[in-house]
């Protein structure tokens, strides 16, 4: 910021000066402090934000934006994978397995009002209720109820006690902690009115926002949380539509950090850029297919439904999938084949479907799959339409797609059309049914395994796409509430074999994030929720 008493001195001196010229000859006036500029960052992103409500989205893009302006009880500090508490003083299980937090003292939102225990129970119970098709409920799943004895402190009453999965859920985007007053308890708040109400307690509060254009962020003055005072005065997060433009303004030094999703050639191309430094982030997102059970092929909606000859047109397309080629030849570096429903890294990750599918090693095998639909008697080919959306998991999505589509068509034993949408209207359209078959990508909220499994294949899961099973429902909620870390491992294995059998997705890809960081701009980097900090930033 500008320097108050700097501007000051700078007005005395200047004065001075004018009234020696005037009275004293030979008198010699005090120069002037330097004025300190403000330090202003610019970042870049392809990634569109579905809403600034945390009820409302549950997109990486979104997210990227809320994670700035709002707060949790639990945090993931910048660079390490350990939760401590933001919101709370203490949070810990009673003996009873529920899960009690004790809010700090003083808490407010960047509007003045105050910041309690009501709206804690307020901000959690809006997501439950207003049940967004694009929100993130389904990780709330496990909360029955939610007691406020006063005004600091909280008890999360939980459906299966003990849930070692629950901290981190305190520490996801569907924990964050909006205004009683300025929010809506039924229905998710327009983008206009969250920046309007500023009922912001993270770092930032949003001064300016113009959907799909940019978003001018300040610093939070009512902010006393652990990640401390941004390090600049002011961030503005430009949204564009095409990775090429990003990488364009990245090199023209008009935007000092890039993030989002890269097309592969532009990270490559930028990558030898002696300007910029590519800063490489944790491997955390996955993309899939996702099949609707009332809309696939033979599916319960269809006039000829059919359960077995369903699986069998999932199966076969599993077994036709060759991830390694769509890998190579579409992504290079940026993505490798992924065999199971949780990423290499995390407990519990196998390779569940390398064994099952395909030629048993992770390659394709057409005659397996012909096999598999004969012997279920569908007959071929099998017709369908493939969706995918054309802006939000970057532009190579259409070359993804078409790999993916050509894979299937060449095996004779489909006839795959394809069809594309922008992220706005997809993230709507792609839970009423409208798409059999279609793309979808996980950015992790919290560094555990389940994040990848509790919210998709629970009961009434974000997908929406009909899927729901007893002996399933009941392996999530064992590994939940597991402590002991190896046996819990050995409960996530078993589930993923359930799921590989079943297929509600197929598993394709697992990815890094990347940002692209001009010289002379220091304080980018990912952390353990991948995600940027923007109040690092500084040059």
């Amino acid at each position: 910021m500008f320097s108050v008493a700097a501007a000051m001195r700078a007005r005395a001196a200047a004065f001075l000066a004018a009234a020696c010229a005037l009275v004293l000859a030979g008198c010699v006036a005090t120069p002037a402090d330097p004025v300190e500029e403000p330090v202003r960052i610019v970042v870049g992103t392809t990634d569109p934000v579905t809403s600034l409500d945390p009820a409302g989205a549950y997109d990486s893009g979104s997210f990227a934006v809320m994670s700035q302006v709002h707060r949790a009880l639990l945090i993931s500090r910048p660079g390490t994978l350990e939760l401590e508490p933001d919101l709370a003083q203490t949070a810990e299980f009673d003996e009873e397995g529920d899960f009690v937090v004790t809010l700090r003292s003083g808490l407010r939102f960047a509007n003045g009002n105050k910041l309690t225990s009501g709206d804690v129970k307020f901000s959690f119970e809006r997501i439950l209720a207003i049940n967004a098709d694009t929100g993130p409920w389904a990780v709330l799943g496990n909360l029955d109820a939610i007691e406020t004895p006063d005004a600091t402190t909280v008890v999360f009453r939980l459906k299966n006690g003990n849930d070692q999965t629950f901290p981190q859920v305190l520490s996801s985007p569907a924990a964050f902690i909006v205004d009683e007053e300025t929010f809506s308890a039924d229905a998710v708040t327009s983008d206009e009115d969250v920046v309007k109400g500023g009922g912001f307690a993270g770092q930032y509060t949003i001064s300016d926002y113009r959907p799909n254009e940019r978003a001018v962020l300040t610093p939070n003055q009512t902010y006393t949380g652990p990640l401390g005072s941004p390090r600049n005065d002011e961030v503005e997060l430009r949204f564009y539509g095409a990775s090429g433009d990003l990488a364009r303004d990245v090199r023209e030094r008009t935007v000092d950090v890039a993030a989002g999703s890269l097309a592969a050639g532009d990270l490559a191309e930028l990558r030898d850029e002696k300007a910029v430094r590519v800063v490489d982030g944790p491997a955390g997102e996955i993309r899939y297919l996702v099949f609707d059970f009332a809309t696939m092929p033979y599916g319960s909606k269809q006039p000829d439904s059919d359960p077995a000859k369903s699986l069998a047109v999932r199966q076969a397309v599993a077994d036709l999938i060759d991830r390694k080629a769509i890998a190579d030849d579409v992504y290079g570096d940026a993505y490798m084949p992924l065999y199971a429903y949780v990423p290499d890294g995390l407990e519990g990750a196998n390779e569940a479907l390398r064994e099952a599918y395909g030629d048993g090693a992770g390659g394709p095998d057409a005659k397996r799959a012909a096999e598999r639909l004969e012997a279920a008697g569908v007959e071929t080919p099998v017709r369908f339409t493939l969706h995918y959306t054309s802006d939000h998991y970057g532009e190579s999505s259409a070359e993804e797609y078409e790999a993916i589509a050509k894979q299937l068509n060449d095996s004779k034993l489909f006839r795959v059309e394809l069809a594309s949408e922008p992220w706005e209207s997809y993230a709507k359209t792609r839970t009423t049914g409208a798409y059999p078959v279609y793309q979808l990508g996980t950015f992790p909220d919290f560094d555990d395994a389940d994040t990848y499994l509790s919210p998709y294949f629970s009961t009434g899961n974000v997908l929406k796409n009909g899927f729901s099973d007893a002996e399933v429902e009941a392996q999530l909620a064992a590994q939940r509430g597991e402590a002991d870390p190896v046996v819990r491992a050995q409960l996530i294995e078993e589930l993923q074999e359930r799921l590989a059998a079943q297929l509600p997705t197929l598993p394709l890809l697992q990815g890094t994030r990347h940002l692209v960081v001009a010289s002379g701009v220091s304080g980018a980097s990912l952390d353990g929720a991948f995600s940027m900090r923007f109040g690092n930033l500084t040059r």
